[in-house]
């Protein structure tokens, strides 16, 4: 049974940046995709990035170029480098898997940490 950990969050204006981590027990991340989803308040969950087991990365629209996932095999941990954020980037951030090997229904993952909150607002 895998055990995740999200930590990171914060207050932050708009521009500015952050990153998320993600640590895991019980299991070896290294062995499967694991993501990023967020979730805002009367919102359905929203994928934000998965990395897979081959380390293949996919992002959600709303974020490309301006985050990125990255995970350190030897700490058993992800990141998610959150670069000029918008106010729209508020959310509830939880890092998931499903333990299959791809990034796929990412939004679905149903193993998941409690979160993180992330507010950029000035």
């Amino acid at each position: 049974q895998v055990h995740l950990v999200e930590s990171g969050g914060g207050l932050v204006q708009p521009g500015g940046s952050l990153r998320l981590s993600c640590a895991a027990s019980g299991a070896t991340l290294a062995y499967y995709a694991v993501g990023w989803i967020r979730q805002a308040p009367g919102k359905k969950g929203e994928a934000v990035a998965c990395i897979s087991s081959r380390d293949g990365k996919m992002y959600g629209d709303s974020v490309k170029g301006r985050f990125t996932i990255s995970r350190d095999k030897v700490k058993n941990t992800m990141y998610l480098q959150m670069n000029s954020l918008k106010p729209e980037d508020t959310a509830v951030y939880l890092c998931a898997t499903d333990f299959g090997p791809e990034c796929y229904e990412v939004a679905d993952f149903a193993s998941r940490g409690q979160g993180t909150q992330v507010t950029v607002s000035s």
